[in-house]
Order: structure tokens, then sequence, then C-alpha cells
């Protein structure tokens, strides 16, 4: 690994965008075919007389509202986030470039088809447009945009790639003891023996739900679909498209997109959750020196291993330090890291021209039929997706581009690399994978869980009557979780629903862990400390609240203050929990074998930290948890601070992991005694499909990153109680609600 310092001259913060009077002129001429609605809430509603136009108008308006998202999105994609952020982020970089390679998005692009060349140039374009109207905008590293950016990303997420369980931690320890001069036969490439796949120790801060409703379960005999993502707040704005070109969808999109990812046309809606479908293979390949050389062994050839030099540089000061690192590549993809001797490398789809056409598709389809060939691209490597349309279908795939594998490996390890027999065998057709549409119940459901309980008692079946499997185990690997095992139980709870009811059975309080988790606390308690205990008086008060607890989390229950802050110190432990005879343990499974097994004390003794840690935090531990849970936005910046001094929001709300439909992450942050969200229901909306679209939507916080704007905070209180507004789909009800309305650079 070599490294070259190279020093700038003037300040970082200082640019200039240099656009030639030809592309400004052609700007000014599109700008006129495109008009923008902000209705009361902030939300974008763009009109353009073709698409194109449509995509140049959502980028200035994206640009408009949050341009520092736009830009790190894509710098995070070009692999260059140690150029703003310095060298702590050079192994993610080294990463990025090595699953996506710019050279091919660029290939791409020049391949495309003319339709989607014209989106590409109008979505750089309307940044371009809007950067050369608004001067005072400093960018922190991209002057410019170029067409062929939105080909770095495959299925529309940001956070879409997929490397197995390698990260850049794994590519540090490999690499970073390297030299550069591995071409000359010097193997300083790192054994790291320590190293061991990564397991689930904490919370994760992730997750989201999407529910179908069929006619025969609802009021207006209409379907209805329930769209509720769970990412980081303020990292979707939501946003509408129409276009003289048959477009006309309404949704969110992830800052930087140029189609709605989450939302609806006027034929059918879709949502995606997170799929733990194994879409990405781990291979241990026999790699050695021969002469000057690197070669790997397959088929009992010797074949040359791929070397690439990938400069990144990094911001040190005044100036940029460049590092030069040797990566190493077999045809199935990148060396990764080296374990016990044993070499690593990832085949995954991390970035293919057919995910983006897929997401544009997808906007214009006028129901199952055109949904189901946009499917057919397979262009969706980390989602599944629940759907629902006009004509009353419901449907839900798990996964989408499953690659086809020989079932007598275990492809949750890694497989023989030296051996055509792990190659992949093409993918499934969509019709193969874990599906169902219009079951007899009349809902779905997903939680980023089991595809096996989709639909309650008429879901896919993973065993056949024979007790063999219906789908390979790499289809699903998924496990149940607490969210899953709610949204059962809540959607078959109701047998005539409209928007208001799905809307309330997406606001289900109940927790699920906790029933399973308390009593085992209680009981542990009961058994275990004596009246003349000197514990028992710290105990009896906050155990005999918890045992009274109906499990509903809210602002005035202090019983939710106990149960999450005992919970997120046990958490850690029920993950590492090993069951042996269950290897693929979810969730559930674990925290039931847990207080199943484990000692008093480790039930115990984290309620007593609890209590005593609100003491000191609150000076007592009766505290309701909407005192101690709070929604705080002061900032535009992405790395968004957190001040108890500073006016916040309670909320009854709490994460996803103890089975919290509407999730809502939060934690205490350096200098905080009260905890601030951060992540969990962004963007949430109900939408009936009919004659006429009638839909509610809500959104964390509000749709501008302007501090000075109306709608940075507007939708604050709205969403702390789940209170949802109308949303505004057709032209004259969007015109009768425009707070302004403008061509971009006017």
């Amino acid at each position: 690994m070599k490294k070259t310092l190279v020093f700038i001259l003037v300040p970082l913060q200082i640019f200039s965008q240099s656009f030639t009077k030809q592309e400004t002129d052609r700007w000014e001429k599109q700008a006129k075919n495109i008009t923008i609605y902000r209705d009361n809430y902030g939300v974008p509603h763009i009109y353009g007389k073709t698409d194109a136009d449509a995509v140049f108008g959502l980028l200035y308006a994206q640009c408009e509202d949050d341009f520092k998202r736009v830009e790190m999105n894509y710098i995070e994609k070009l692999g260059r986030m140690a150029e703003v952020k310095g060298e702590s982020e050079l192994y993610n970089d080294l990463l990025i470039r090595m699953i996506i390679d710019s050279a091919d998005a660029v290939k791409d692009y020049n391949n495309s088809p003319a339709w989607l060349k014209k989106l590409c140039n109008a979505f750089a374009d309307g940044i371009n447009y809007y950067l050369y109207k608004h001067p005072e905008t400093n960018p922190a590293l991209l002057t410019r945009f170029k067409p062929w950016y939105p080909l770095l990303w495959t299925d529309g997420s940001i956070g879409a790639i997929n490397t197995a369980d390698l990260g850049a931690a794994d590519l540090k320890n490999l690499y970073g003891n390297t030299n550069d001069v591995s071409h000359s036969g010097s193997d300083n490439y790192r054994d790291d023996p320590a190293s061991s796949p990564k397991t689930d120790k904490e919370e994760k801060p992730t997750g989201s739900n999407g529910f179908a409703f069929s006619p025969k379960i609802t009021e207006s005999g209409n379907a209805i679909l329930y769209i509720n993502p769970h990412v980081t707040f303020y990292f979707r704005p939501e946003v509408h498209m129409v276009s003289e070109e048959g477009l006309n969808a309404y949704g969110a999109v992830t800052w930087g997109q140029f189609f709605i990812y989450q939302g609806f046309n006027e034929n059918c809606g879709w949502m995606h959750t997170s799929s733990a479908v194994d879409a990405t293979d781990t291979y241990s390949e026999k790699i050695s020196m021969q002469g000057s050389g690197w070669t790997y062994e397959y088929e009992g050839k010797q074949k040359p291993v791929l070397q690439k030099r990938i400069s990144i540089a990094a911001k040190k000061g005044n100036g940029f330090e460049t590092t030069n690192i040797t990566a190493l590549f077999t045809h199935h993809g990148p060396i990764m890291a080296k374990r016990n001797g044993q070499w690593l490398s990832v085949r995954a789809d991390n970035r293919i021209m057919n995910g983006l056409i897929q997401c544009w598709q997808r906007t214009k389809a006028k129901g199952l039929d055109d949904f189901k060939k946009a499917l057919d691209l397979k262009g969706n490597i980390s989602n599944n997706t629940v759907y629902a349309d006009a004509q009353g279908n419901i449907a839900y795939w798990h996964g989408n581009r499953v690659p086809k594998r020989d079932t007598k490996f275990d492809w949750s390890k890694a497989v023989d690399g030296s051996i055509a027999a792990t190659e992949w065998k093409g993918y499934h057709n969509i019709n193969e994978t874990v599906l169902s549409i219009n079951p007899a119940n009349g809902w779905l459901q997903n939680c980023n869980s089991t595809p096996y309980t989709v639909a309650g008692a008429n879901s896919p079946k993973k065993f056949t009557e024979s007790g063999g499997e219906n789908y390979p185990a790499y289809m699903a690997p998924d496990g149940e979780n607490f969210r899953g095992i709610n949204a059962v139980r809540v959607l078959g709870e109701e047998s005539k629903y409209n928007i208001d009811k799905v809307i309330k059975a997406g606001y289900d309080k109940r927790l699920a862990a906790f029933e399973i988790l308390i009593p085992a606390l209680v009981k542990a308690f009961e058994n275990n400390v004596a009246y003349d205990d000197s514990l028992y008086a710290y105990f009896v008060g906050p155990l005999s609240m918890l045992k009274g607890w109906d499990y509903k989390c809210g602002e005035n229950s202090i019983a939710t203050t106990l149960a999450i802050e005992w919970g997120q110190k046990i958490i850690p432990a029920i993950m590492r929990t090993n069951i042996v005879e269950d290897e693929e343990a979810d969730q559930v499974d674990k925290s039931k074998y847990f207080v199943e097994h484990a000692p008093a004390k480790d039930l115990l003794q984290p309620l007593l930290d609890v209590i005593k840690d609100l003491e000191k935090r609150f000076g007592r531990w009766q505290m309701p948890w909407g005192e101690v849970n709070r929604f705080q936005r002061i900032s535009s910046n992405i790395d968004n601070k957190f001040d108890d001094t500073k006016a916040s929001i309670p909320v009854g709300f709490v994460s996803s992991t103890w089975g919290m439909l509407p999730s809502y992450t939060s934690r205490t942050y350096p200098g905080t005694k009260k905890r601030y969200g951060v992540n969990g229901n962004s963007f949430i909306c109900a939408v009936e499909f009919g004659k006429k679209i009638k839909a509610k939507s809500l959104l964390a916080g509000g749709n501008s990153s302007n501090e000075n704007s109306p709608h940075f905070f507007d939708q604050g209180l709205m969403y702390s109680k789940g209170i949802f507004k109308d949303v505004l789909f057709y032209k004259e009800d969007v015109m009768k609600n425009a707070e302004r309305t403008y061509r971009p650079g006017e």
C-alpha cells in the first residue's frame, strides 16, 4: 500500500460550477415544460410534458429540499467518501470500488435504450441546473453530476449493497498491510485467523412493514395497500411525478433517485421490505504465488488472479493523501478476506442496468401483468415486494433476483471456489420463488420476516407433506421476528378494513417480545429474591409494575421505560444465544431459549442496573416513557445533534425489535439524558384503489431540510401521534392546496 500526500492551496469549500451557455440555454428551455406545485406540507408535485421533464423537475425539487443528502448518496456510491470525511472512510470507499465499477456504469449508460438515456440525462440536468441557479450552494465534492450516476444503484435502495458477511473491516485486515508491490511476488496480504462471520450482537435499527388487503375484507370492495418503510429519519422525501406520457406516481424516493421507490400510481402500488434471500455468495479460493504472479485453482488448472490498482484519496488537513491498493479478483468477484489461510471472494450483482429499468417500469405498470413483466427483469437483489391494484389483486414476492445453485452445498457458508459445481446456474424464474397471490384469507404481510407466515394459515408451505423442502434453503433463510408475529395477530382481528382501520392496525402498540421476556423476569424475582433480601426494596416496585403491564407501549407508561431500558441490556446476550440443535434459530427462538436457560442473575442484574441508571439520570425510576423518549429536529446537518435543553416532542413508540409495528428506534447521545429517535417509520402511506385513488400519508418530521422552511418539522407532532394527512393525487386537489407554483429556476 503506497501513500502520496498532495496539498492544495485553496480552501476545500470553494468551488466553481462552470456550465456552458449551450447547456444553460437547454436547461432554461426544458424548465418551461415543467411546473412544480408545492402543497401545504411542502410536498413537490412535478408536472412535465414528458417523463424526462418530470425527472428534471423532480431532481431540481429534491435539491431545493436537501442537496446535501442528494450529493452525499452519490459520493458514497462513487467510493469517494474519504475525500470528504478523511481516512476513516478509506476502507468503506475501497469496498464500494471493489464491488461497483464506475466504468461499467458508464458503459451501461452508453449502451442504454434511448428512453432510459433521456431519463438519465434529465437526472443530471435537473441537478446541474439547480447548481447553476444556486451559486451560493457549496457542494462537498461533486460540482457537476453525470448522467451515468443513477446506474451505480441496482434496485433503488442506497443501502442495497450485498457482500455476505464481509465488510470494510475485513478489507482493512486483508489489504491494510500491503505495499502495492504484490506484482513482484511479495505476499503482504494479512491473514486474520481471529475473524469469523459476524453475528447479530445488538439491536438492529432496521426493518419495514408492508400490508395488502383484498376487496373481500374491505368495506369499499377495493384493495388497500399499507406502505411502511423503516429507515433513518429524513432518508426519503415524499414526492409526486406526473407527465403527459402516462406517468402519475406518488410516494417516497431515496435522495437522488429519479423514480418512486415505494408508492403507487392510479393502477397499482408497491411496498418493498428488506429481504434475507441469499443473492450473494462467498467462495473459498485456492490462491498461491506462481513465479512472479498470483494464481488460483479452478477445475484442476491455475488461472491468473486479476489485480486491480485502486487509488483512493482521503482528505488530510488542507490536502489529500492518496492510498494505492492492489485489489485481487477471481472470476467470482473481489477477494475480500483471508481467514485461517482461506482466501474469500464474493459474488454478487451489486450493479446492473436492469435494476434501474425495473424501478422505472413499475412506476408505469397498469396492473398485475405489467408488474410481473417488470419483476421478470430480475433487477432487485435486496427486496421483497408487497403489491395491491385497482383490479382487486394483492400479491407478495419474496426476493426477486435469486441465483440457481446446486442444493447439495450449504450456501449459508463459503463454498469451494475451485470447482465448477458451485457456479450459479442462471436465475430462478419469478414463479419459482416464494410468492403468494390473492390468498384466501384476504390479507398479506411482511415485516422483514419469514415468507411462510405472509398470509397466516394460507401462507406458502416450507415443507411438503412428506417433510421435504418445497423451496431451496437459500431462497428463504429469513426467520420470524416479533413484528411478524404481531402483524399476523393484528391483521386477523378485523374483517372489514378501510383506510383508517388499516392505519390503526399499522399502529398497534402491543410488544410481542415482552410477552415472552417479562414473565421470565417476574418469575426470576419471585423465585430468587426473598422479602428480607437487601435487593427486595429495589425490585418490588418495578416488578409489580411490569407484572401488571399489558405489554402495550405509550407516552405515559412507566412500564414501557423499564422494559425497553432492560431489554436493551439483555438483547446482546439474546442474539449471542447459540442453540446447538437449531443453527437457523431466529430472534423469536433465541428469546425463548434465553429466558428458559438464563440464570436468574442474568435477568435481574440488568434490571437493577436500569433502576440505578434512571435514578442517576432523572432522580427517580418512575419515568413515563414519553418523558424519556423524544423526537427532535434542530439541524439540517446529516449528522443531526440532540440537546436536552431544546424543544422536543414525547413519543410513545419503541423499536421494531420488540414487535412494534410503527417502529421508533431511539438512544441517548453524549451530553443527553433523554433518548432521541433516529430511525423507524419514515414515509407511511395507506392507499385504497378503485375508480379514484384515496390515500393518507405521514412523513417523519417534514419534507424540507431547510431550518427556515415551515416544512422543516411541521409533521413532527403528527408523526408522534400517528395523525395522517390526505394525499393530494389529482391535479384539482393539488392546485387547491398549492402554497407555491413555479418552474425550475424561478
